[in-house]
């Protein structure tokens, strides 16, 4: 570790050389930001969690298995939410919206009650046609009556494409594998809108919810950047009083972000619903490392304006590089800590934007000051002319010291407690992956997910795959079989397989409803099937994959366990040499989700607070100090938590992130406490006065970050995603704690250790 003096003498020369070349460095930043600037609008948005998934996850790598195939992870929905279906009216409607449908290029099949396959027996055997016919939609009520008790009474059409309550129908489509999921998207809500139909329209399936979500991302980022850049412009204007106090901070932190997502879109990275945080989060941690250096040089004076720099970098450099490199690990943690690629993407250019906002707040904005300030000030200022006797420290920072000198003991008593209650809180910490909670309930998109809940069993897919001969009696069965089996579990709605089809046609010959013994006969009976759009979604055209599809109904991450290991149980007693059987879906997908969100909460947590320990007591040579600044956010992290458990605020893909973020910027502030605790101590202060220096200059600084930071992450309060909000108000309470523990608690750590160090001697 090199002495103060030496710091000073390099610190010297560095700031001489911004001082010098302070042009060179204003006009390389912004050429730089000019030219990341231009990919910003290249930057694309993927906010589908399937893809997010490791390349290696079981459930997944089958989830797109079968979506290619069969396109099952292409399906969308459009709902028309009315009082009854069975009007010639409403029925005309649905007809209208499947014609459009067809018509759209990209779309390779449209199913809806107008155009849906009808098995049924007839005088002279057997008919394969039209559910309704297209061009004669039944007018009469013993027409409708009719058709009502036809469809109600067939399970393959009641869950499926009408509610069992008959008062909303579903148009289902399936996209191309080269088609643009978003563009689609919107292509089918503009057609379907344009028809300007009475009844209520909601979109589902996953194009829709994919696109849904990316649109309030780019919402979002559209809404919510331009207020939290005024709210922290005001928080700095009210804490410095100055243009330069409010302008260089938000000028560090605008293109930090300009060049990380300038970057992102250069590198080809998209964004997600994790990653559109990124500019959110450097606005108000960027603005940190700014706001101590315009606060030691804003505080400085000296003969001229090179010396002036030099004394305050040399002072705050240390520190700020310290916070900086902490921050840094926190986010980093979430690249060796998570499941999730859209959170290690977040961690990976977050961290890059942190160091962008150091090196701008360590080079560029002491080059600014080069240029727009000047020399009128001489003389260096003592400690006591650096602490303002304002409101501030008048009615806080003064009535602080004395309570942390008559109760050091009391205040760290009273830590311990709090910590010991939230542990009762974080007991009761819920976890949710339901992406339908990700919307607030009055979004069109919450309300078509409840609908299909309520009335078709849900959005969540469970896919079946069977591999072998599919037109052998014993696979056919053992189907058949699996689909009874499923029925039997009550979160399941519905199945749908090609075994169900063939028994049908075989039962509509007069025969049983049941597979034949015979191939022969099952092969007569496929060629009837053959080419249906509607069996396509079933088979492969080789024969040698099919699949069961069905619905899970439940959210709750216990029955998703269960559901898995019942299903696991008939797989295991009925797969033999001949055929296998594969299972996946929704469920299998979020209970892996849900055991990522413990194992990166665990994982990322651990390593953050590792690294922020090793690397506090590597800068400063004592693991001691490492640890002593490792203690508030500890407990803040606790309190966090504890609040999480209390007030219901589930673990999920947002608020997953909030421990670490917090571990990385709030030991920003504990760094400042114990580097100039330390400085003073160093210098030959008493205890006494070297916490009533740290308190009076630092404790400022941080107090204003705290404002700022908290300010910038309450603006999510305002997103369209629940996690969002509960995000922002998470880091914006984790930054309030840490900012309280640092004044507060690790003062009074320093105390108790000073004076016992003392008593000893």
């Amino acid at each position: 570790m090199f002495s103060k003096r030496t710091i000073t003498f390099y610190m010297e020369k560095f700031a001489a050389f911004v001082v010098k070349a302070r042009w060179f460095i204003i006009v390389f930043v912004f050429a730089v930001s000019v030219l990341l600037g231009f990919q910003i609008p290249k930057i694309k948005i993927n906010s589908d969690i399937i893809n997010s998934l490791p390349a290696n996850d079981k459930n997944a790598v089958l989830m797109r298995q079968i979506g290619e195939q069969f396109g099952g992870n292409r399906l969308g929905m459009a709902i028309l939410d009315c009082d009854n279906v069975f009007t010639s009216e409403v029925l005309k409607h649905v007809r209208q919206i499947t014609d459009s449908l067809a018509q759209i290029e990209g779309i390779i099949s449209v199913t809806s009650l107008t155009n849906a396959t009808d098995i049924k027996s007839t005088d002279e055997g057997m008919e394969i046609g039209r559910l309704v016919d297209e061009y004669n939609i039944p007018e009469t009520p013993d027409e409708l009556a009719k058709l009502k008790e036809n469809v109600l009474s067939n399970n393959r059409y009641t869950g499926t494409l009408v509610s069992e309550d008959g008062t909303a129908a579903i148009v289902i489509f399936s996209l191309s594998e080269d088609a643009d999921i978003q563009k689609m998207a919107r292509i089918v809500q503009e057609k379907i809108n344009s028809l300007q139909l009475p009844e209520r329209i909601y979109y589902a399936g996953s194009p829709m919810l994919v696109t849904s979500i990316a649109n309030l991302i780019s919402a979002d980022l559209k809404l919510l950047f331009p207020i939290a850049l005024l709210v922290i412009a005001l928080v700095l204007f009210l804490s410095f009083h100055s243009w330069r106090g409010v302008i260089f901070p938000l000028l560090v932190c605008i293109i930090a972000i300009d060049w990380v997502i300038g970057t992102m879109a250069l590198l080809g990275f998209e964004m997600s619903m994790v990653s559109n945080n990124i500019p959110i989060v450097l606005l108000a941690v960027g603005s940190a490392y700014a706001i101590h250096v315009l606060h030691w040089i804003g505080h400085v004076k000296a003969e001229n304006q090179r010396k002036a720099i030099a004394i305050a970098l040399a002072s705050v450099a240390i520190p700020v590089i310290l916070a900086a490199l902490t921050t840094m690990a926190g986010f980093l943690s979430f690249i060796f800590g998570s499941y999730l690629k859209m959170i290690r993407d977040f961690g990976l250019f977050t961290a890059l934007g942190t160091f962008f906002s150091l090196f701008l707040s360590l080079i560029f904005v002491p080059a600014l000051l080069a240029v727009f300030s000047s020399n009128k000030n001489s003389g260096v200022v003592n400690n006591e002319q650096i602490i303002q006797k304002s409101l501030l420290h008048t009615y806080f920072l003064a009535p602080l010291q004395k309570l942390l000198f008559s109760y050091p003991k009391q205040i760290i008593w009273t830590w311990l407690v709090l910590a010991v209650v939230a542990i009762f809180g974080i007991t009761v910490i819920q976890r949710n992956v339901d992406v339908r909670n990700y919307f607030k309930k009055d979004n069109p998109t919450r309300i078509a997910e409840d609908i299909m809940t309520r009335k078709f069993g849900g959005t969540k897919p469970v896919f079946v795959l069977f591999t072998g001969d599919i037109l052998s009696p014993e696979l056919l069965n053992t189907m058949a079989r699996m689909e009874e089996y499923m029925k039997k579990s009550p979160d399941i709605a519905g199945t749908q397989s090609v075994a169900g089809l063939i028994a049908d046609i075989n039962g509509a010959f007069g025969d049983s409803r049941k597979i034949p013994d015979e191939k022969e006969m099952i092969e007569q009976l496929w060629f009837l099937l053959d080419g249906n759009e509607n069996v396509q979604k079933l088979v492969n055209p080789e024969l040698t994959d099919a699949i069961i599809i069905s619905k899970f109904v439940s959210s709750e991450n216990k029955l998703k366990k269960e559901f898995a290991e019942y299903m696991q149980k008939f797989i295991a007693e009925n797969e033999n040499e001949a055929f296998t059987i594969q299972v996946t879906g929704m469920p299998f997908i979020e209970s892996s989700l849900d055991q990522s969100l413990i194992n990166s909460q665990i994982g990322s947590l651990i390593i953050a607070v590792i690294f922020v320990i090793f690397i506090v007591g590597l800068i400063l040579r004592s693991l001691l100090s490492g640890i002593y600044a490792a203690i508030p956010i500890i407990a803040s992290i606790a309190v966090l938590f504890g609040f999480m458990g209390f007030s219901g605020i589930p673990l999920n893909i947002a608020t997953v992130l909030v421990a670490s973020i917090a571990v990385g910027i709030g030991i920003d502030y504990s760094i400042h406490v114990i580097t100039h605790f330390n400085d003073a101590i160093k210098k030959g202060a008493d205890i006494r006065q070297a916490i009533h220096e740290t308190i009076g200059i630092s404790g400022k600084a941080i107090i204003i970050n705290v404002f700022s930071v908290s300010a910038g992450f309450l603006v999510l309060l305002f997103s369209e995603m629940v996690p969002l909000e509960y995000f922002g108000m998470l880091i914006s309470l984790s930054m309030f704690s840490s900012g309280l523990g640092a004044l507060t608690l690790l003062p009074a750590i320093l105390i108790v250790s000073h004076r016992k160090k003392s008593s000893k001697q």
